[in-house]
């Protein structure tokens, strides 16, 4: 899968530097996989959530989550949201009343 963007979560982990390991494993993954479907991310990323149109990857134990946008057809992951678990828990509040874009 073709990653979009690194940078996103390269300037969260210069902001939280326990989760540059976590963040790298994840991208490792997903860049050498092809995923045909959520059904496929949900085989190498258990604890990964779909809240349409948002696949959410739960890493770190719980600390961090990584929201993107999945395109199966084309092979792209686009990298919208890094967060830390406070930061997921307001995230999902703003989700609920649909005031995210």
């Amino acid at each position: 899968m073709h990653i979009i963007s690194l940078k996103m979560l390269r300037d969260f982990w210069l902001r939280h530097p326990q989760s540059e390991r976590p963040l790298r494993n994840w991208h490792s993954i997903v860049e050498h996989a092809h995923f045909a479907d959520f059904a496929e991310i949900k085989k190498s990323f258990r604890s990964a959530d779909y809240a349409a149109p948002y696949t959410v990857f739960d890493l770190g134990g719980n600390k961090y989550r990584v929201v993107v946008v999945v395109h199966f057809t084309s092979g792209k992951v686009y990298v919208r949201w890094v967060m830390t678990h406070r930061e997921y828990d307001n995230w999902c509040a703003l989700y609920r009343k649909g005031k995210l874009q």
